[in-house]
């Protein structure tokens, strides 16, 4: 057993990014200024969109969004059930209704439950890239195009994943990325949009700083001005240089953590593909995978033990671990003011039951790695049912035979 605490998730943050940052303080540029505008230039031409706007938060990312589309009181936004709650509080919060559907066995929003749920009070679709990998994206923009929707793509795990050769970010109407601590890269707490749409991007930018007149941020320079306009009520969602600082250097390093990743989840899929007490992540064909998340599910009739069990066990052996996500639905706020229930979302359900998010990020080590490895076959091979040691017997048996 280790003999140290391996946290969930940790941050890689390199001397490149302390010195950035250190930069930032003492050119005395520590809000809006020119590193954001660096930053915002560099991340849409990573993933080959037209503009960037740069937001304290990926929630800020979809509030601001949905709110440059107009959505409003009596509106109904799409959403998925495995996600977490952001996705569909901004809904809210902009007097909407979320609209709740299922995801498919591959954890990604189900095209056909979307499908299903427009009604003529529709204004949006919010589909999820899950867990690094990019959903069914074609099958929802072309649901979108046929009801005349926008989509705005919820891509808090998707920095650096691709679709049809594509990377996320270029494909619809706004794409929100999130860069808290935990995910692909980092700049503390953080967002963006992405957009092609030229008239978007200059609501989008109105909106994130109090709906200023346009470069406001610029006043208290050399070039600015005192004079500006408040053109409507917007919101105070402005990345800071600071935050960008972090993101210049996290945003090269992008690829290289992402490739980190790939060999950890490798390591993963190696040690777990003969456990049947484990179903590994879905690939999905047509786009790649940043494994953001590794999240397993536990197979409830090969164990002795349930979810919570697994994870204590984990915790015993210093491995932390999550649960991503307990469904929208499941939610007192959204089971009691929307009326849902399990019943609605078969699949989410069953995937939710044995749901296992484990450790993966850059800053493992391959014996961090193999620790994590160690303690969940460890756990396995101490709580298999019968059926499960019968199911063990035939993994280890070759094909062959």
């Amino acid at each position: 057993m280790r003999n140290s605490f391996l946290p969930y998730c940790l941050p890689l943050i390199g001397e490149e990014e302390i010195a950035e940052v250190a930069d930032s303080l003492r050119s005395g540029w520590v809000t809006t200024g020119p590193k954001v505008k660096r930053f915002e230039q560099e991340f849409a031409a990573y993933v080959g969109a037209k503009h960037a706007i740069a937001v304290s938060s990926c929630t800020a990312a979809l509030h601001t969004s949905l709110a440059a589309l107009g959505i409003g009181p009596g509106d109904e936004v799409i959403v998925p059930t495995l996600t977490f709650c952001a996705t569909a509080n901004v809904v809210v919060h902009l007097g909407a209704t979320p609209v709740i559907v299922d995801v498919d066995q591959n954890f990604q929003v189900s095209a056909e439950a979307v499908c299903r749920a427009i009604t003529p009070r529709t204004k949006a679709i919010v589909p999820v890239h899950y867990a690094g990998q990019s959903c069914s994206l074609r099958e929802i923009l072309a649901i979108a195009a046929t009801h005349r929707l926008p989509v705005v793509e919820d891509a808090a795990h998707a920095a650096g994943a691709e679709y049809e050769l594509a990377r996320i970010g270029s494909h619809g109407n706004a794409v929100c990325f999130s860069f808290y601590a935990i995910k692909n890269m980092t700049t503390g707490e953080g967002g963006m949009i992405t957009t092609n749409d030229d008239a978007l991007a200059q609501r989008l930018r109105l909106l994130s700083l109090h709906g200023m007149s346009r470069d406001a941020w610029k006043r208290y320079t050399e070039a600015g001005s005192w004079y500006y306009e408040v053109l409507e009520p917007g919101y105070k969602y402005n990345m800071t240089d600071i935050q960008a600082a972090l993101g210049i250097h996290q945003l090269r390093r992008l690829e290289g953590f992402i490739r980190r990743r790939r060999e950890i989840a490798a390591m993963y899929d190696s040690a777990f593909s003969n456990l049947p007490e484990i179903l590994l992540p879905p690939r999905l064909p047509g786009r790649n995978h940043t494994f953001h998340l590794y999240p397993i599910r536990l197979q409830a009739d090969l164990l002795e033990l349930n979810r919570a069990e697994f994870i204590e066990e984990l915790r015993a052996r210093n491995i932390g671990s999550s649960v991503h996500f307990i469904p929208l639905h499941r939610h007192p706020f959204y089971r009691e003011r929307y009326g849902c229930r399990p019943e609605q979302f078969p699949v989410c359900e069953e995937i939710y039951q044995g749901l296992l998010s484990l450790p993966l990020y850059p800053k493992m080590t391959d014996r961090d790695a193999a620790d994590v490895i160690e303690a969940v076959r460890d756990i396995v091979a101490g709580h298999r049912t019968p059926a499960g040691e019968k199911g063990a017997l035939r993994a280890a048996i070759p094909a062959e035979l």
